[in-house]
């Protein structure tokens, strides 16, 4: 059973191939053996699905995050100033709710994944917007370097023949979920006042800490893009049904906003 450090991409049941149908072979033609009486009452058949391919994960990606890009550019221009942080927020909040709801759903729904890719689309907006306000250009160059990053650690995975080894995903899902729960618990510490130093704004003295901290989310987010890489090759390999493709991208596009994030924070500390 395949397995993955993102949430999108963990569910035990996610890329196994469909069993045929009873009295079905994969061709959904009538096995040998069952032959079909005139009269006698017949099961329904059901078409068999497609299977998952590449350039269906490919295509589906391009779509999530060409939502994502136009939403947070809507974002950016209509929400006014005075409702910046109640729209970063709440678009946060309920990225996460509906991340949590996909994770959790047998079967991934194109929809949930296209409304994750607008509300979060209006969390970036907000803090790219941010972060713009202070370091002009800053946004570009966190987009550039994204993609730029997936690009070569997708160069290396396939060129270099990275193989993910049972002990390599335990690690990095292991440091994944130690990773969020820190900055979870520095969250709920923040509403109350009290700052670990594990983020900063992006604005006042910079701390060693904070890009301590920046610095392992990058890599983090660069190891599980290798991860999902690897989980998606497989899939297609096994046979998954078309639909797991829309998981797949959704899968990428939860990566790819990490590490944009990290980046994002990274440049800010350069730029100070």
């Amino acid at each position: 059973m395949l397995r993955s450090s993102n949430p999108i991409l963990s569910r035990q049941d996610a890329f196994t191939p469909a069993a045929p149908q009873y009295n079905q072979n994969p061709y959904g033609q009538p096995q040998a053996g069952y032959p079909q009486y005139p009269g006698q009452p017949q099961a329904p058949v059901q078409a068999p699905e497609g299977r998952m391919t590449l350039d269906d994960v490919v295509t589906k990606t391009a779509v999530t995050m060409g939502v994502l890009m136009i939403a947070a550019a809507l974002a950016w221009r209509f929400v006014p100033d005075t409702l910046y942080f109640p729209a970063l927020i709440a678009s946060g909040l309920v990225g996460f709710i509906v991340v949590m709801i996909v994770a959790f759903r047998r079967k991934v729904s194109p929809s949930l994944v296209l409304l994750y890719a607008g509300i979060e689309g209006i969390f970036i907006g907000m803090i790219s917007k941010f972060f713009e306000s202070y370091y002009s250009g800053i946004v570009v160059q966190a987009v550039i370097g994204t993609f730029a990053a997936a690009g070569v650690t997708l160069a290396a995975y396939k060129f270099f023949n990275i193989r993910v080894t049972p002990k390599f995903r335990k690690v990095v899902i292991i440091a994944t979920i130690a990773f969020a729960v820190a900055l979870l618990i520095n969250f709920v510490l923040a509403l109350f006042g009290v700052n670990l130093g594990l983020r900063d704004s992006g604005t006042g003295a910079i701390s060693l800490l904070a890009v301590v901290v920046s610095l392992i989310g990058a890599t983090l987010a660069v190891l599980n893009l290798v991860l999902d890489f690897d989980y998606i090759e497989q899939g297609v390999a096994m046979g998954a049904p078309a639909s797991e493709s829309w998981r797949g991208a959704f899968g990428l596009t939860v990566t790819m906003v990490w590490l944009y994030i990290e980046i994002l924070r990274l440049l800010s500390y350069l730029r100070r």
